[in-house]
Parts: C-alpha cells; sequence; structure tokens
C-alpha cells in the first residue's frame, strides 16, 4: 500500500498540493467533500474551487454533505437547519476549516479536482432546481439566495423532506 501511495503522490501532485497550502491528507479531505457533493466529474473541479475560495477567505466550507456524515444518517435527502447545530468537528457550519479527516474515500478525479480546480470568483452554491445532479454557482450570497429558493421549491413541490 505505501508503494502506491508513493506511486500516486507523485512529485507533480505533491507539487500542487503544496501550492494549495494543503497536505496530502488534507487534500484528501476536500475531496472526499468534492466527491459526496457531486458525481459530475465536469464540475468536481468548479466545486473544489468553490471550497478553496471560501477557505482561504476564512470562511465556514458550509458543506452539507459533512453534516450528512456528523448524523451519521446516509439516507438524509435534505439538510435541515436543525441539522446545523449538530456539535460535531465534521459540522462545517459550526466549525471553519476542513473537518478533522475524510467523509469518505475519494475517488482520483475527485483528488485531481481539488489538485486541479478551476479558479473563480464563486463562494457559493447549491443544486439546481432541476434536479440534473449540477450545480447553480453564485458570488454573492443574495445570488445564492436566488439559486436556493429555486431548488427548495422544487423540493417542496416533490414533497422531499
Amino acid at each position: 500500500m505505501y508503494k502506491e501511495y508513493k506511486k500516486f503522490w507523485n512529485e507533480s501532485r505533491l507539487s500542487k498540493a503544496r501550492k494549495l497550502g494543503l497536505s496530502t491528507y488534507e487534500i484528501s479531505t476536500l475531496a472526499s467533500i468534492v466527491e459526496q457533493e457531486t458525481k459530475k466529474n465536469d464540475e468536481k473541479p468548479v466545486v473544489a474551487g468553490v471550497y478553496l475560495n471560501r477557505l482561504n477567505k476564512g470562511m465556514k466550507l458550509e458543506a452539507d454533505p459533512t453534516l450528512i456524515f456528523a448524523t451519521g444518517d446516509f439516507s438524509l435527502k435534505r439538510v435541515l437547519n436543525i441539522h446545523k447545530e449538530i456539535n460535531s468537528k465534521y459540522n462545517t457550519y459550526m466549525y471553519a476549516g476542513l473537518p478533522p479527516g475524510p467523509i469518505s474515500i475519494p475517488e482520483i478525479s475527485s483528488i485531481d479536482a481539488v489538485l486541479n480546480y478551476t479558479s473563480h470568483d464563486y463562494l457559493f452554491f447549491c443544486a439546481r432546481e432541476d434536479l440534473s445532479g449540477y450545480h447553480a454557482f453564485a458570488v454573492t450570497y443574495e445570488q445564492h439566495l436566488v439559486n436556493a429558493k429555486k431548488y427548495h421549491a422544487e423540493l417542496n413541490r416533490l414533497n422531499i423532506k
């Protein structure tokens, strides 16, 4: 396993991690969150960019997958405000920075999405109301609220609680 680890974390990947100021463990932790946010490989670098922007600004990640992990209820279909009150280091609505470890085993595509993130100004995103698995991205909180309202309206219409 160590041999494979060394082969995977080659100089190119290590160099990118150093440029981000993150350890391989931190890269894997962030990649696990990206992995749980989207299964769309073409969107993973954009999602990674949002989280890196938030980390660089000292903002909380506010990642729903970390709340699901903190609850231990992986059947949750909708994260509610009550879940944001869970006192866990994995609650990225409560605690700033990365959680203490990965919330899943990230695929290589997710690790590489973090290492090769898309540079942009987005600070927010939520699932699209078309339920395609893609996300609507926003620079401002006001834009995010508009996107979130559309998504929540669709969940309500479908009676997803």
